[in-house]
C-alpha cells in the first residue's frame, strides 16, 4: 500500500523530474514528507509567482518539463501570472497544486479556490484528481500532455486526502493514449512539394522564424535550408537564437522593435517563409500591410494557429524539425538570389542598429560589451521593459535556448526567477539576467532564494530611475 503523497513523487520519479520549485502550505505538507524522503530536490522560493517562473526558465533553458508546487487557496492563485507566461509562450510545465479534501469541495472550505477553472483558459489541460488510484496515470498524461505536439503548461489539483489515503500500486500503461489528442508531426507531402515549388519560383524570398523553431530543437535544419537556399532569416523576440547573430543570412529581429532592414525585407518580399510562428501583433502590425506582395508558407505543429491572424497560401501542419527534415529530403538546387541579397546588404549599411558612441554608460552599450565578453557562452535572461528590447537588438547570440524572456505576456518580474531556473537546468553556463529598475524589483524577494540556495546568477541592473517602455509610450 502507497500514499497518494508516495505515488505522487515515485511518478514524478518516473517522469524523470529532478527538482521542483514549491512553496509549503497546509494541503501539501504530505507531498513535502514524501519529498524529504526522496531524491528530488525541492528549492524553496520565496513567493509562488517565482516558483512558476522558476520551473519555467528551467523548461526553457532545459527542453525538459518544469515543475512547480503551491498549496490550495492563495498559494495556487499564486501561481497564476507564471502559468500564463508559459502558456503563452507554449513552455512545458507541471503545477502542481494542494486543494482541500473532496468532502469540503465547493464549500468554501478555508484556502478553498477552485483553481481549475481559473486556469482553465491559460492551461494546455488540468486536472482535479479526486481519487488516488488515478494519481499516477494523472500525472504521466500531465507530462505527456505538457511536452507534445504544442507545448503548454498543465495543472494537477491534488485535495489533501487523495494526497493521504493509501492503495495498492496501479500499473501505469507503456503508452498515454489520449482520446482525441493526437498532435500531428509530419506535414502532407503533397503540401511540402507545394512549399519548395513556390521557394524556387521566388525571387525575393524572406524566412521569418520564431519560437516554434527554439521549441522542436529545428534550429540546425533551419539553418541548413537557409544557406542551401540562399533565404535570409529574420526571427521574431522567441526566435531570437535560431540562428547565429553573426550569421551572413540573419537579419536579427522584425517588428516594432526590430531592425530597420529586416522590416524593409518583409515590405519588399514576394515570398514568405513563416516558420513556428502566430503573426502576432507586435510583429505585423496591421496585417494587412503585413508582407502585402507575398506569397506565404506557414509551418506550425498547432493547426489553430495557421490562418488566425493572417491568410496564407500554402499551410503545412507538423512539428518543425520534422517539416524541415522532409523539406531538405526533397530539395532541389534553388535559384540564387544575388540581387536581393545586395539590396538587403545595401539596407544593412545604411540603417544598422544604433548604439550612443558619446562616451556615455548607455544600456546599448553595456549590452553590446556583455555579447563581446561572453561570446555567446552564456544564458541571458531578461526582465520585460527596455531592458528585454535592447538586450534582443544588441546581444548576438550563438545559440538556441540562450535567451530567455517572457514573449506573449509580458511579464515584468519574470526574469529574476527565471534565471533560477536556467541555472538549474545548464549549470555548465553562466547565467545573467539583464533587468530594468522597474521590473526587477516585482520578484526582489527571490534574492533571499539565490541567497539561500547559492544561485551564481548574475543580475545587470540599468537603472534609468523610471519605467522605461511605459514612458516611452506617453511620449
Amino acid at each position: 500500500m502507497k500514499t497518494g503523497a508516495k505515488i505522487l513523487v515515485e511518478s514524478l520519479q518516473r517522469e524523470g523530474t529532478e527538482i521542483i520549485f514549491g512553496y509549503p502550505g497546509g494541503v501539501v505538507l504530505p507531498i513535502y514528507d514524501e519529498l524529504y524522503d526522496s531524491s528530488l530536490r525541492h528549492i524553496l522560493v520565496r513567493h509562488e509567482q517565482a516558483a512558476a517562473h522558476a520551473a519555467d526558465g528551467y523548461a526553457r533553458a532545459s527542453g525538459r518539463v518544469g515543475v512547480c508546487l503551491a498549496t490550495s487557496g492563495p498559494g495556487a492563485c499564486n501561481l497564476v501570472t507564471g502559468i500564463a507566461t508559459a502558456y503563452m509562450d507554449s513552455i512545458p510545465i507541471v503545477a502542481l497544486t494542494g486543494q482541500v479534501p473532496t468532502n469540503l469541495l465547493g464549500n468554501d472550505a478555508f484556502q478553498e479556490s477552485d483553481i481549475t477553472g481559473i486556469t482553465l483558459p491559460i492551461t494546455k489541460h488540468n486536472y482535479l484528481v479526486k481519487n488516488t488510484a488515478d494519481l499516477s496515470r494523472t500525472i504521466q498524461e500531465a507530462f505527456y500532455i505538457a511536452g507534445t505536439g504544442r507545448p503548454g503548461p498543465v495543472l494537477v489539483d491534488i485535495p489533501k486526502d487523495v494526497s493521504t489515503t493509501s492503495v495498492k500500486d496501479v500499473p501505469v500503461p507503456e503508452k498515454v493514449e489520449l482520446r482525441g489528442y493526437n498532435p500531428t508531426y509530419h506535414g502532407h507531402k503533397r503540401q511540402i512539394e507545394k512549399a519548395l515549388q513556390l521557394i524556387a519560383q521566388a525571387e525575393r524570398p524572406i524566412i521569418y522564424a520564431g519560437g516554434g523553431v527554439i521549441l522542436s530543437n529545428a534550429s540546425a535544419e533551419l539553418i541548413r535550408i537557409a544557406t542551401e537556399l540562399g533565404i535570409p532569416i529574420t526571427t521574431t523576440l522567441m526566435g531570437i537564437g535560431a540562428i547565429p547573430g553573426d550569421h551572413p543570412l540573419n537579419l536579427g529581429m522584425l517588428g516594432m522593435h526590430g531592425t530597420e532592414y529586416a522590416n524593409f525585407a518583409i515590405t519588399e518580399c514576394d515570398l514568405l517563409f513563416a516558420i513556428g510562428v502566430r503573426f502576432d501583433d507586435r510583429v505585423t502590425g496591421k496585417t494587412d500591410t503585413f508582407a502585402a506582395n507575398a506569397k506565404i508558407i506557414h509551418i506550425d505543429v498547432d493547426p489553430a494557429e495557421i490562418g488566425k491572424n493572417k491568410r496564407v497560401d500554402i499551410p503545412i501542419v507538423g512539428d518543425v524539425k520534422a517539416v524541415l527534415t522532409d523539406m531538405l529530403n526533397c530539395l532541389k538546387k534553388s535559384g540564387a538570389h544575388d540581387a536581393w541579397i545586395k539590396k538587403i546588404q545595401h539596407w544593412k549599411q545604411h540603417h544598422p542598429l544604433k548604439c550612443p558612441d558619446d562616451g556615455g554608460l548607455h544600456p546599448q552599450y553595456i549590452i553590446r560589451q556583455m555579447s563581446e565578453l561572453l561570446l555567446g557562452d552564456a544564458i541571458i535572461v531578461s526582465e520585460v521593459g527596455q531592458n528585454q528590447m535592447w538586450t534582443a537588438q544588441h546581444f548576438s547570440f550563438k545559440h538556441p535556448r540562450t535567451w530567455i524572456t517572457s514573449g506573449g505576456l509580458g511579464t515584468m518580474g519574470y526574469g529574476l526567477p527565471a534565471a533560477m531556473g536556467a541555472h538549474f537546468a545548464r549549470p555548465d553556463l553562466p547565467v545573467f539576467d539583464v533587468a530594468g529598475d522597474g521590473s526587477i524589483q516585482m520578484n526582489i524577494q527571490e534574492f533571499g532564494t539565490i541567497a539561500a540556495e547559492n544561485i551564481p546568477v548574475k543580475i545587470a541592473i540599468l537603472n534609468n530611475r523610471f519605467l522605461g517602455m511605459v514612458r516611452q509610450w506617453q511620449e
